[in-house]
Order: structure tokens, then sequence, then C-alpha cells
């Protein structure tokens, strides 16, 4: 796919997603996907497989976040397999408090498929609102 058909493509995909539809983003990600959470903190990680993406980061998003959390798509930026997204989340913990962090996500596609996630965030408001990762959470080796 070229770079202008990779950047619709995750308009599309990111748009439906903050709008309460996750199913197709869902899909659209490799079951050999790679997510590197980056940084020196507790969530900094890779995690390798689509299963381990939402079972162990989504799984405990989700235990953390009460419903409607959503990433807003603000700016799209593409070149040759990469989809660079600037989004600002509008999210709430379970207990009220918000949970509004800016995201860079850089996508890497194949054949419409994501194979790779890059996620930079304000990490200091990750852990304050969030807390630590767990460790047993974490993919080894």
């Amino acid at each position: 796919m070229t770079a202008s058909a990779n950047k619709r493509l995750m308009q599309e995909l990111l748009t439906k997603a903050a709008a309460g539809d996750r199913a197709a983003y869902v899909a659209a990600i490799a079951d050999d996907v790679t997510m590197v959470i980056t940084g020196q903190y507790s969530w900094s990680q890779t995690i390798r497989s689509k299963e381990a993406l939402l079972r162990n980061l989504h799984g405990h998003l989700n235990s953390l976040l009460a419903e409607g959390r959503r990433t807003v798509p603000l700016r799209f930026m593409a070149e040759d397999d990469l989809v660079v997204i600037e989004g600002k989340g509008e999210m709430r913990t379970r207990s009220g408090r918000p949970y509004n962090n800016d995201y860079c996500l850089i996508f890497r596609l194949h054949e419409g498929r994501i194979v790779e996630i890059r996620e930079y965030c304000d990490s200091a408001l990750t852990e304050a609102v969030l807390g630590p990762f767990p460790a047993a959470l974490k993919q080894t080796g």
C-alpha cells in the first residue's frame, strides 16, 4: 500500500475507535504485532503478539479505566509504510480521576495490517494516575 493509502486506513480505523467502534482497529492488528512502549518507566516494554497486547496491556487498562475511554486523533503524517499520529486521550479511571494523556503513536503497516506500534506519552502522568505496570503482566525475553 502507498503512504497515502496507509494514512487513509489509519484515519478510518482511529476515527472509528475514537467514536467507540474499536472492532476494525483490533481486526487490523497483525497476530505477530510488536508494540514498543518507549521510555524508562514501569510501563516501558516490548509486547510481542496481538494476544499479549490485548490480554496484558489492554486487559490491564480495562481494569483501570472507565467505559468510554478514547484517544482522539489530532494529526496524521505518513511516509512509506509508517503512519504517525498525534493524539489526545480522553479517559477517566474507574474512580473518576481524569487521565488525559498526550500521545505520539507510530504505526508500521504491511498489506493493510498493523505490524508495529511505537507509543510515546507523558510517562509521569501515566504512573501518577494509573500507577506502575504490574511486572507479572510484562513479557520477558
